[in-house]
């Protein structure tokens, strides 16, 4: 089977992960799995999977992001005839209507049937503009999958038709026996791009009222710090605010390795996004690692917190520093044992996403469509 990635695997995101993780679940099946993706350095190849490469990513702003797309044609058309190739029983492409690869295999012929998973929430510039064509050329999909109901709801508005609501999925054992590293006391962790829908210019705000004389949280390991991971077009402006201190590090684009270890140590997982999240990934990673999450109350975190996590208003750093002093002085459920029961409880949740699971959903999925026939 072939799994279709619009987004380069140079860069961290939601999809890449999703993609990578199912491919090696999969794998795991006893499938022969091949991922079609952008690239942008060799060394970013994913190790034991097939991958074959559909051209280097550009930069493109979309639903309030920057996405890192290829819209090289002819790196399309090489990575068709690649597929066509292969002869896959099934193609499956996340996110059918990013450029590249997705648009050339919804509008070829000959190909295998195709199975679409969207992961977008809210308004899309590329669904407006370019309907009906979109409504025309998504009937070309077997079968219509959405990560949330959230991304479902998006879909259904811009395409029609009806949406298999799945989820999104966590190797939740890439958690299990990780050695927490560094351990330097209370730590926060933001992971996301440093875009203004992240939230990450509220979070440095709340966390000057954190660490502020009088505000501080009274932990025992010493004083707090809040890990800054990822990077993007508002990176330059807020670290010029917010410079690396005794309480801020700024760490840059994480490997999967270091990001799994950092959320193990992490006492606290901030998540303030203002909207936008069709389904919050990030949350239950850090619940499978462990580690208590403060998010903002927005639609896609409230659904995967479960009642989890500790939610603040979005955009409100005050509740914000609230929340965050309230976890680091020990505040959650009373702390000790009533800490563990709510970390054992988060643990659980996240294993309900399992991407083994998953896996098998799509499996199922996958026989469907073959049986039913090709596009």
């Amino acid at each position: 089977m072939a799994l279709v990635c619009p987004y380069s695997l140079s860069r961290p995101g939601g999809v890449q992960g999703q993609v990578l993780g199912l491919a090696r679940s999969l794998h795991r099946l006893g499938h022969d799995v091949t991922v079609f993706a952008p690239v942008d350095r060799i060394e970013d190849v994913p190790e034991g999977i097939g991958f074959v490469p559909t051209g280097h990513s550009v930069a493109l702003r979309a639903n309030g992001s920057v996405a890192p797309v290829s819209v090289s044609p002819p790196a399309a058309i090489t990575a068709l005839r690649r597929l066509r190739a292969l002869r896959p029983d099934v193609v499956h492409i996340h996110e059918p209507f990013a450029p590249g690869l997705p648009y050339v295999l919804l509008t070829a012929h000959g190909v295998p049937p195709l199975v679409g998973t969207f992961h977008r929430s809210g308004g899309s510039v590329l669904y407006s503009l370019l309907s009906p064509l979109t409504r025309r050329l998504a009937r070309r999909l077997a079968a219509r999958c959405a990560v949330s109901a959230a991304a479902a709801a998006t879909a259904t508005a811009a395409l029609g038709g009806e949406f298999e609501v799945l989820f999104n999925g966590i190797e939740v054992d890439r958690f299990a026996g990780v050695e927490p590293w560094p351990v330097e006391g209370p730590t926060a962790l933001f992971l996301g791009r440093h875009e203004d829908r992240k939230g990450l210019a509220v979070l440095l705000e709340a966390w000057e009222q954190v660490v502020a004389p009088g505000g501080r949280a009274s932990t025992a390991g010493g004083p707090p710090v809040l890990w800054v991971a990822g990077d993007g077009p508002e990176t330059a402006r807020l670290r010029l605010r917010h410079p690396e201190s005794d309480s801020v590090h700024w760490l840059g684009v994480l490997g999967e390795d270091e990001k799994v270890r950092r959320l193990v140590a992490a006492q606290v997982l901030a998540a303030p996004a203002l909207g936008g999240e069709s389904f919050g990934m990030v949350l239950l990673e850090a619940m499978a690692a462990r580690t208590v999450v403060v998010a903002s109350d927005i639609d896609g975190y409230r659904d995967a917190a479960g009642g989890r996590a500790v939610l603040a208003a979005p955009g409100d750093p005050v509740a914000l520093a609230r929340a965050l002093r309230g976890v680091l002085d020990g505040d959650l459920a009373g702390g000790g044992a009533g800490r563990e029961a709510w970390l054992e409880a988060g643990a659980d949740r996240a294993g309900q996403w399992s991407m083994a699971e998953l896996a098998g959903r799509y499996e199922a999925l996958y026989t469907a469509v073959m049986v039913g026939g090709g596009s």
